[in-house]
């Protein structure tokens, strides 16, 4: 007889932080221990130490799961042994490093992807991540720290989460832990302040961090308060938004241009904060990839998986005229804005210049966006003098 009763899924705690040395994997195993001394049967999973010693101090008396050994390119290199985890079937596993890329071969390709499984198999988890990983903070990120981030976790696993905690430490206090070498041996840590860890960069990256643990915050809280009662919403990157739950639909516009990247993680942003719909849109006149140049298939096919992988839902529409196809789609799903990278007016040329434009003619009754790919220093790149649209 098949039991009728669901399968309780493990609660996932992550412990975020702006950068390096913030103490989140100390604070991760601290737990870890406190739950240890009340009973519950904990393991680690995976345990980078860094050669940290008081981190290292706080793993001792923990069981630690051996890791699983594959051999790449003449190399023997060490992942987390999932399936040893689920075999071990503990309580509770306390997991370093969560936004790891695990080496080619291995059964899947983030660690990340290896958390779900276990809390699939009912096992709670404790891990931890920098806010740099954070996939639609990557543009945000570069900008201010000029370092493109390439290990990423999608946002709706960290919404997912049970519980986030911010791992807190001022800069002045983290460029200390630096010098005295406690975060990184003295060569590494020389280059380190020379390269990341400036104060500047240190600021901007704990500003960012905060304002996203503030909006953690309202969002959960938002989620246990009555539809009727919640207030207007504010965005903490760009002023008050207008709008309540349920009433925008956002629509992405999908190319195979380049910035169409920042285009669906600067969408998927707003449409956290709205709480509304988001929709990756192409246009073909076939009405599919098939047939497309290579060099224009390949990128629309990588930027409608990177939409998927942010759980927007896409699409690819049959259409000769691409602004009639999006202004249709937009009526018949009631879509409230349309975001469109700034490039397709500065660097696309006649045809996709024409299409901003007629996208603002056809769709009068719709809000158009117009998403600027900001350099670091914050101007916009490649600046000119162009009509007066509205820019976030």
């Amino acid at each position: 007889m098949i039991s009728s009763e669901k399968k309780r899924r493990g609660r996932l705690k992550i412990f975020l932080g702006y950068a390096a040395g913030t103490g989140k994997t100390y604070r991760m195993l601290e737990e870890a221990q406190k739950l240890r001394s009340e009973g519950i049967d904990v393991v680690v999973g995976y345990f980078e130490p860094h050669a940290r010693q008081d981190t290292i101090a706080k793993i001792q008396g923990l069981e630690i799961v051996p890791r699983h050994r594959i051999e790449y390119r003449g190399m023997v290199l060490e992942e987390m042994d999932t399936q040893a985890i689920l075999n071990r079937k503990p309580a509770l596993c306390a997991v370093d490093e969560f936004a790891h890329t695990n080496v080619p071969g291995s059964e899947r390709s983030k660690r990340w992807e290896d958390v779900l499984v276990l809390l699939d198999a009912g096992i709670d988890v404790l891990t931890n991540m920098n806010l740099q990983h954070l996939e639609s903070l990557n543009d945000q990120v570069h900008q201010i720290s000029g370092i493109r981030v390439r290990e990423t976790v999608p946002d709706w696993v960290i919404k997912d989460a049970d519980e986030v905690i911010m791992v807190d430490l001022t800069p002045e206090a983290l460029l200390n832990r630096i010098r005295r070498g406690v975060v990184y041996d003295r060569a590494k840590a020389d280059q380190a302040l020379r390269h990341f860890f400036k104060e500047s960069t240190l600021r901007g990256l704990r500003e960012l961090a905060l304002r996203q643990a503030a909006h953690e915050v309202e969002m959960r809280q938002e989620e246990s308060t009555p539809a009727g009662s919640r207030p207007p919403l504010q965005s903490l990157e760009s002023g008050q938004v207008e709008g309540m739950q349920g009433l925008d639909r956002i629509l992405v516009h999908i190319s195979a241009d380049p910035s169409t990247a920042m285009l669906i993680r600067r969408g998927k942003r707003v449409a956290d904060y709205l709480h509304a719909e988001c929709y990756a849109v192409c246009v073909n006149a076939g009405g599919s990839l098939v047939g497309m140049p290579s060099s224009e298939r390949e990128p629309i096919e990588k930027h409608l998986n990177f939409a998927r992988s942010l759980r927007l839902e896409t699409r690819i529409l049959q259409g000769e005229n691409t602004a009639a196809t999006l202004v249709d789609f937009a009526r018949r799903q009631h879509i409230t804005q349309i975001f469109m990278s700034r490039r397709m007016l500065d660097r696309a040329g006649r045809f996709r210049r024409n299409l901003v434009f007629q996208l603002l003619r056809l769709a009068s009754d719709i809000q158009v966006t117009i998403v600027a790919d900001r350099s670091r220093d914050g101007t916009m790149k490649d600046r000119k003098s162009k009509p007066d649209l509205r820019r976030i």
